[in-house]
């Protein structure tokens, strides 16, 4: 693969990648000051390793990889400062996150999937709702139902959704 198709799509997966990249630091650091440091200095090491990026590889768990120990090297250089985690916890928690970030790929494929099965009505409450981030006001004036009954509504088809996820993800189907 040319040089250039690789950096293209490097770049496109570390784009797609960099609300879970700081979410995942987030979770280990809990400051947001210090999170965009250390996702800053991930993207850095992320790009010099560009030599190492396998297009045939998910690119979430080795850019996990690299943050986790950014985060531990930050923890290091910030010893003298008063730190809340301990490196043994970051390693327990990054584990716990790393596991998290697949289960949530999962999770995401069964989601779209159970959306594909609902009918249309209650598939474009869902779009309305959290697609578009419509309130449940706009809604409502544009449906000529009431706020009460939209939120009824769509509490009844979230859980219908969560239920057919949990039936894909304990099936194997996501």
């Amino acid at each position: 693969m040319p040089d250039s198709d690789r950096s293209e799509q490097f770049v496109q997966q570390l784009t797609e990648s960099q609300n879970r990249i700081y979410g995942y630091v987030y979770s280990l650091v809990g400051d947001h000051g210090q999170t965009g440091d250390v996702v800053q200095e991930t993207n850095l090491v992320l790009w010099r390793k560009l030599d190492e990026f396998d297009v045939s590889k998910p690119f979430l768990p080795w850019a996990l990889a690299i943050a986790r120990f950014q985060v531990l090297a930050h923890l290091r250089d910030r010893k003298r400062d008063r730190c809340l985690l301990d490196p043994e916890l970051v390693e327990l928690l990054a584990d716990e996150s790393e596991r998290q970030a697949g289960q949530f790929d999962a999770m995401r494929d069964a989601l779209r999937l159970c959306l594909q099965t609902l009918p249309d009505p209650k598939r474009q409450l869902i779009e309305q709702r959290y697609f578009r981030s419509r309130s449940l006001n706009e809604m409502a004036a544009s449906t000529n139902r009431t706020v009460g009954a939209l939120k009824v509504a769509v509490l009844r088809v979230r859980r219908q959704l969560a239920g057919c996820v949990e039936r894909r993800m304990a099936r194997g189907e996501a």
